[in-house]
């Protein structure tokens, strides 16, 4: 069977992790499917962002165009699409919470499998009605940590058997340049600790930056790579305001050869590079609900040893691996775990490879072949069924 699948999302070259991982999973899909049928992409444009002109444009949807929203829904439904795959995050359409989405799923005549890439424990409003509702018109739920499943079936009543959980994508582990991008960067005779991500206070890099002081005394070679740009968000509301304070923190506390900050966006192949070529990987945010973490899937699938706060994520990530969890304010904890690390390279050597277990499953080709599943499913059911796919919205 040979299904054309429609993906709606934000999409490359658009600097946003929704985007990033959508090329992925449309890359993953076609590899499984074995097939020459390009599947379409419906981008949702972001006015910052200038696309390349390609066969997507026919399908792009400006953020902010509402009427847009419901028209290109009719495409799909005049089209050769089999399923739409729609990628949720609040934040990526239009309308407020993102609610001009409603228009087009209202309007989409297809089976659509949703993946919730945000998941709220007790969500509120705009979001729970607007949450219900993709829920509700969906023949599949995606998510990519265990606890929603129970979080969407408490709030909204959903049927467990409508849910199902595929793990976030990760580049498949190459470790065989490892040492020779260690060498290009600087690397070779440090313990490099690494955070990666867009910079904003919800990244907590502070509580690792108070722990570095003691933890050099043992292990004066460490050195804590923080890469990325301040959040577009961010940099709107308060320019570098935050980036400036780790600074003066970095200045203040002599912290000039343990510190390395990159003020840069990524491209995959770099991204992979210096995640590989870190020995421990940290998130140490400071919030707890966080649902999905890219950054941290990424680290495990690559077979990195990891510390992490234990938001929701981190729990079911490494629920068997509790020991990696570290508390946001617990600096002696932070000291502790790190210099344990650094130190013992065969410990360090033991998590890589429990790591690395835990990421076979999570590699971008295993998600492709589970979504193809679902998508198939999808597809079967609204032919034995024989009616459309959407659900009536409840009153």
């Amino acid at each position: 069977m040979s299904e054309q699948v429609a993906y709606v999302s934000t999409y490359l070259p658009q600097r946003c992790g929704i985007a990033t991982y959508t090329y992925h999973l449309r890359q993953g899909v076609q590899k499984a499917k074995r097939d020459a049928l390009d599947d379409p992409v419906v981008v949702i444009k972001d006015k910052d962002t200038v696309y390349p002109n390609d066969p997507f444009s026919d399908w792009a949807i400006e953020k902010e165009n509402r009427a847009a929203y419901a028209c290109v829904a009719e495409k799909l439904n005049q089209s050769s699409v089999k399923v739409v795959s729609l990628q949720h995050e609040f934040g990526i359409f239009g309308g407020n919470a993102g609610a001009y989405i409603l228009d087009f799923v209202r309007a989409l005549k297809k089976p659509l499998v949703t993946t919730f890439h945000t998941v709220f424990k007790m969500p509120q409003e705009p979001y729970a009605s607007i949450q219900r509702e993709l829920a509700q018109r969906s023949a599949r739920i995606v998510v990519m940590n265990h606890k929603a499943i129970s979080y969407l079936k408490n709030s909204f009543h959903i049927p467990e058997d409508k849910i199902v959980f595929i793990p976030h994508g990760t580049p498949t582990p190459d470790l065989r340049k490892r040492n020779t991008f260690r060498e290009q960067v600087g690397w070779t005779d440090r313990k490099v600790i690494m955070t990666f991500g867009f910079l904003s206070r919800n990244k907590g890099i502070e509580a690792v930056l108070r722990a570095l002081p003691k933890v050099i005394k043992k292990v004066p070679n460490a050195l804590y790579v923080i890469i990325g740009q301040t959040h577009p968000n961010v940099k709107r509301q308060e320019g570098e305001t935050y980036r400036n304070e780790l600074k003066t923190f970095i200045d203040q506390h002599q912290l000039q050869n343990h510190v390395q900050m990159i003020d840069a966006f990524m491209t995959e192949d770099d991204l992979v590079h210096y995640i590989t070529a870190c020995d421990l990987y940290i998130t140490p945010y400071p919030g707890m609900d966080q649902i999905t973490s890219g950054t941290l899937a990424y680290a495990i699938g690559l077979g990195r040893p990891v510390l992490t706060t234990p938001y929701r994520y981190a729990q079911d990530l490494l629920k068997d691996n509790k020991e990696l969890f570290v508390a946001y304010h617990d600096q002696a904890g932070w000291i502790e775990k790190i210099d344990t690390l650094l130190v013992h390279d065969k410990l360090r050597a033991s998590y890589q490879a429990k790591m690395a277990q835990i990421g076979l499953p999570m590699s971008w080709p295993q998600v492709g072949k589970k979504y193809r599943q679902v998508f198939l499913e999808a597809i079967q059911n609204v032919l034995r069924s024989g009616v459309e796919p959407i659900a009536k919205t409840q009153n």
